[in-house]
């Protein structure tokens, strides 16, 4: 059993940065003009490599980042089965060297050992502390604890619980996501034992996010307890805005699609279609002004009251910050 707060360095130490905060990698949202505003503004942030359709758009994207900022960014991977750009996306970010990958729903064992050899630090995604306690093994940078108040995929632990019982049993540093929206919520998660946090939901409403302005708008008259979690879309579960379309559907995946999960031979095709139909489904919603409205955030959304540029919403999290760490 461990008890490494003081020993674990914070994600400023480790990569390098301003303030301990990742913009976290959105869906469809995290764009080259983001990740920019991010860096400028002393904080890093990372994009899913499935945001570019093809492997020239997604070197395009990197290179673009690397000739017009020297600081750090990362990609975002989704390491199982359903991803079949995985291994390309994977090859490219270690050719062009991006300071850090981030795994998601899946074993990080291939991109670790592929990023070792560069010198790229790889954080994994964990909501237990049984996997967290398996990516440490396997060699990882960090985890990203994603507690149950993340939008996108969830934890079903909260903050108070799952980043204290990784603190224990762990010796790498830990990066909380989910239900960060200010300064004292960023104290917070660096008082129960977190290097770092991850933050997302807020800044879907920056004025640089690629979505409709009905998704944006979406965000201010929504609230926390409008964001539900969903199975139809992933197979894993979801946060969306529980919008009429999001009630019509239910939150529940399919009688038939569960029976399919169950059988070990078919579960691999059967995530991937559903996976599949939910990505095609969230980005229909999110670009474009239909009454099929599946919109991702989490109960974050309660904060934001605006659409703004994206550097005034980290200036407000880092000034915050900074108060809160004064008192």
């Amino acid at each position: 059993m461990l008890n490494n707060t003081t020993l674990t360095p914070t994600l400023s130490n480790v990569l390098n940065i301003e303030y301990p905060i990742i913009m976290a990698p959105m869906f469809l949202v995290s764009n080259t003009k983001m990740v920019l505003e991010a860096l400028n503004s002393g904080i890093t942030a990372a994009i899913p490599s499935l945001n570019y359709r093809t492997d020239a758009e997604l070197r395009a994207a990197i290179a673009e980042l690397k000739e017009k900022s020297t600081k750090p960014f990362g990609i975002n991977l989704i390491v199982n089965q359903s991803n079949l750009k995985y291994k390309n996306h994977l090859a490219i970010a270690v050719e062009m060297n991006v300071a850090f990958i981030i795994t998601s729903l899946g074993s990080p064992k291939e991109t670790i050992d592929l990023c070792r050899t560069k010198g790229i630090k790889v954080f994994c995604d964990v909501t237990d502390l049984t996997y967290a306690k398996k990516v440490e093994a396997l060699g990882a940078d960090a985890v990203i604890a994603v507690n149950n108040q993340a939008g996108g995929h969830a934890g079903a632990l909260d903050i108070e619980t799952l980043v204290p019982l990784l603190r224990q049993h762990l010796s790498i540093p830990i990066i909380s996501a989910g239900g960060v929206a200010s300064g004292k919520d960023i104290l917070k998660a660096l008082a129960l034992g977190a290097s770092g946090v991850s933050v997302g939901t807020i800044f879907i409403a920056a004025e640089e996010s690629p979505v409709s302005m009905e998704y944006k708008q979406a965000l201010i008259d929504y609230g926390a307890k409008d964001v539900v979690k969903t199975t139809k879309l992933s197979g894993s579960a979801l946060t969306v805005i529980n919008t009429p379309y999001v009630q019509s559907l239910g939150t529940e995946t399919g009688f038939w699609e569960r029976l399919l999960l169950k059988n070990k031979f078919l579960k691999k095709y059967v995530k991937l279609i559903v996976a599949l139909k939910g990505m095609k489904a969230i980005e229909r919603a999110a670009f474009n002004a239909t009454y099929k409205t599946v919109w991702c955030a989490g109960p974050s959304i309660e904060h934001i009251h605006a659409v703004r540029p994206l550097k005034e919403i980290v200036k407000k999290l880092t000034t915050e910050y900074n108060q809160a760490k004064s008192t």
